[in-house]
């Protein structure tokens, strides 16, 4: 027996003995997004290790406190914590179920004085106040969501005065040509595939639309876990805006490449780079 939806005709007896050949939930509907996060974007000890290297490189003395702005789950702010004894960390998130999320389950797993070290605000990053830090993060592109460069400056500016005299802002950014594409790019990972996907572009104003899936062994799929829409920023521009904002020195640390050309996690102070299809680098802007 066959059907027809919008044209495409659907063979129904196939479809139901699949559902039925199929028992119990599939691995896409007992997932939990915030987790595979977790495990296929985040690194959060080799961006800890990163932060914590360069700020007692440039400034001679180990970091005690650390902001974490669009935190999310909170989870580089809990390695913080677990770093060292008596380092505080405060994540600031407008999302509340997200941040309840991590701190059911990051916070959670943090022992009792260790918890008391942490603070989890759920409010806007242009209006928080918070005790001025050594360290403040905007990581995995998230300040792109500022489109324009008024509230962009805006937010450096924010950053800046929240920062100690010798407070350093730590951030990221991609680029190259590819970084201009529709694309999908899948990479697997332990017990799941990640698929990065760059559903539209505007060369106008650089506004990017960009999707998170997963896809698991059992063949089910789990379609815009994670839903972006931000600006494509250029290298220039951030500099400019935190230069502007008050930072007397930003510079550019760029990752190297392992034999296939790929990324290899680690990442080298730069005055100019190659051109390259696709990069990423951290950004050290020092107050």
């Amino acid at each position: 027996m066959t059907t027809k939806t919008q044209g495409r005709p659907i063979n129904v007896s196939k479809r139901r003995q699949k559902r039925k050949e199929q028992k119990g939930p599939t691995m896409a509907e007992q997932a939990d997004r915030h987790v595979l996060y977790q495990e296929s974007v985040q690194c959060v000890e080799a961006e800890i290790d990163f932060v914590d290297e360069k700020f007692e490189e440039l400034r001679g003395r180990k970091a005690v406190t650390l902001r974490e702005d669009f935190a999310g789950t909170g989870n580089t702010s809990c390695e913080w914590i677990r770093r060292r004894d008596g380092n505080i960390a405060i994540a600031v998130d407008l999302d509340g179920e997200v941040l309840g999320w991590g701190r059911e389950h990051n916070v959670g797993s943090l022992s009792e004085e260790a918890k008391q070290r942490i603070t989890l605000l759920e409010e806007n990053v242009l209006d928080v106040e918070t005790d001025k830090v050594d360290v403040l993060l905007s990581m995995n592109f998230s300040y792109w969501l500022f489109e324009d460069r008024k509230t962009l400056g805006a937010y450096f500016k924010k950053v800046h005065s929240t920062l100690k005299d010798d407070g350093i802002y730590f951030l990221d950014a991609y680029g190259g040509w590819e970084a201009h594409q529709e694309c999908k790019e899948d990479r697997e990972c332990e017990g799941f595939d990640y698929v990065w996907e760059q559903v539209s572009f505007d060369p106008i104003s650089s506004h990017m639309d960009c999707a998170i899936h997963f896809k698991f062994p059992d063949g089910s799929k789990w379609k815009n876990a994670f839903k972006y829409s931000w600006r494509l920023w250029s290298l220039p521009e951030i500099r400019e805006l935190l230069e502007e904002a008050g930072f007397g020195k930003v510079s550019f640390y760029w990752e190297g490449a392992d034999e296939d050309g790929d990324g290899n996690g680690e990442f080298e102070l730069v005055t100019e780079a190659e051109s390259d299809p696709g990069w990423i680098c951290y950004i050290v802007a020092e107050k």
